[in-house]
């Protein structure tokens, strides 16, 4: 049954890349196949599905549906094309602004929130949009591991260290990931500049878009507000931050339509919800479940630890560098869930820290899925909202950003972590 899983997991992936128009269509029909096989139980699919993911998904895409005709996105971009009229320049601040946003909230919800801006700017300059959403989307997924609540592969650390908020800022006296981070960020603008040095397009704003309602973008600061003080509280659901983006978008809904007296208004707003993202990610999570259950992603994990022979350095390297791999094609939540206490046996083998090989772990698992569109939920997300404006984005097209992207990032970190814990 295990080589059965690993082909019809290999060929779903294949399919993904190759035809982008049927992700959902693939992933769910892979899912399908997984249960008719009783590798993931029927009874059982309710469970494996990552309930809290989805409905922060519906909720912040119906939220940032109202954000959009509030046209607070065109006020947003009119005042960065005033200050900063260059193409270029536009796109590479955006996608930092992203990320910033993201180190403190999950990084679909960054892009949901800050696509809308990247399309506005992109038609102010009559350029296409494919290439700001790309840099919003990777820039999101960089800054993940940033803090405590960037992305769920870090609160999993944080859980296994035994780590609090301001353990991301400074750990054992040495600077944290959240500064290992910003580094990886910064030695990612040189790497922008070059991808976009033909973005020169231009514009002058001389009114700025008048805003028609505020409340949309009242519900999207409360639910970065909502999201971060939920983080901080204890012995909370594991579908909190779904439950606060479902909660705001639901009230946010029923006071627009009662407030306007548009009820039809309801109805437009639930349509524009992204229903194949959300079917394309259910799917995918029934197919990793199947995987993790016949043992694939263990069996990866344990011939990595073994591939060390003792020494420390090659060791790191292989956990970081194969993280970024498989992080590509595996979602990063179960490989890292995975790997954390074989990592740490194998720190114990060492008789090392395991800090440092968890660290790498951390670094190689959240950036590898910028390597391909469908390797991180923020990217498929952006691809989902691309194709609503009529773009499909090839993997070409993706690999041509996230590659070079990813392997600045992710060297950078790689070499700081090394020197300050190892």
């Amino acid at each position: 049954m295990k080589i059965i899983a690993l082909i019809v997991f290999i060929a779903v992936y294949v399919l993904l890349m190759a035809l982008p128009k049927y992700r959902a269509y693939t992933a769910v029909g892979a899912a399908a196949l997984f249960v008719f096989l009783g590798i993931v139980p029927h009874s059982e699919i309710i469970g494996v599905i990552d309930w809290n993911v989805l409905m922060m998904l519906a909720g912040t895409m119906g939220t940032v549906d109202l954000f959009i005709r509030s046209q607070m996105p065109n006020r947003l971009s009119d005042y960065l094309v005033k200050v900063l009229p260059n193409a270029k320049t536009l796109i590479i601040v955006l996608a930092l602004f992203a990320g910033i946003v993201s180190a403190f909230i999950d990084n679909v919800a960054t892009v949901l929130m800050l696509a809308p801006v990247g399309i506005a700017i992109a038609k102010k300059l009559d350029i296409s949009p494919v290439n700001p959403i790309i840099a919003i989307s990777v820039s999101s997924n960089l800054q993940g591991a940033a803090t405590l609540v960037g992305d769920t592969t870090s609160i999993l650390l944080g859980g296994h260290l035994g780590m609090n908020f301001a353990d991301f800022f400074f750990y054992a006296g040495n600077p944290g990931m959240f500064w290992i981070v910003q580094a990886g960020a910064a030695a990612t603008i040189p790497v922008m500049l070059f991808l976009f040095r033909k973005e020169t397009g231009t514009v002058n704003i001389n009114e700025l878009t008048p805003v028609k309602d505020y409340l949309p973008t009242v519900m999207l600061v409360g639910t970065v507000f909502a999201l971060i003080i939920a983080s901080f509280i204890p012995n909370t659901p594991d579908t909190i931050n779904g439950i606060i983006c479902m909660t705001i978008f639901i009230a946010g809904l029923i006071i627009e339509c009662i407030g306007s007296k548009v009820f039809s208004l309801a109805a437009d707003v639930v349509k524009g919800i992204d229903y194949i993202t959300i079917f394309l990610l259910a799917g995918l999570f029934v197919v990793i479940s199947g995987i993790e259950r016949v043992g694939i992603i263990a069996d990866l994990s344990n011939i990595i630890a073994h591939l060390g022979g003792g020494s420390l350095f090659i060791t790191y390297t292989i956990i970081v560098w194969f993280s970024v791999i498989a992080s590509a094609f595996i979602d990063n939540i179960p490989y890292t869930a995975t790997m954390l206490p074989v990592v740490a046996g194998v720190a114990a083998s060492l008789g090392i820290n395991q800090a440092v090989l968890c660290f790498g772990l951390l670094c190689g698992a959240t950036l590898g899925g910028n390597l391909t569109p469908v390797g991180a939920s923020a990217n498929i997300a952006a691809g989902g909202i691309l194709r609503k404006e009529g773009y499909t984005v090839s993997t070409r097209q993706f690999m041509r950003i996230g590659v070079p992207f990813t392997l600045v990032a992710v060297t950078t970190g790689y070499l700081l972590i090394w020197f300050l814990f190892a």
